[in-house]
């Protein structure tokens, strides 16, 4: 069997950012900080979304929005709403059509 080729496992604790929930486990992972409990050395992994905050987990809606993903997408809706004013749709165009043929006439 050859020898070294399989990663080496670490304690580590998994923080949730959005709520401060705390899973112990062990991983391959390395994190900076390191924390001590019971006696034990423990590597300290931050993460962004996990059962304790995610929806789908506690049925509540929760925003965790780290990249600005929310104020970017209502941007581009305010954009395009404020440039679908400006333009003109098939309606209004139908309608001026109308109005020319019965000047016409």
């Amino acid at each position: 069997m050859k020898k070294d080729i399989h990663p080496k496992i670490h304690n580590v604790v998994f923080i949730d950012t959005s709520c401060g929930a705390e899973f112990f486990a062990t991983s391959t992972l390395k994190g900076e900080k390191k924390r001590e409990v019971d006696g034990e050395t423990f590597y300290e992994i931050p993460i962004e979304i996990s059962s304790a905050s995610h929806p789908f987990f506690t049925g509540k809606q929760m925003f965790v929005d780290t990249a600005r993903r929310v104020e970017k997408f209502q941007e581009k809706m305010a954009k395009q709403e404020k440039a679908s004013k400006t333009r003109k749709g098939k309606a209004v165009k139908k309608a001026a059509r109308a109005q020319a043929k019965k000047e016409a006439k």
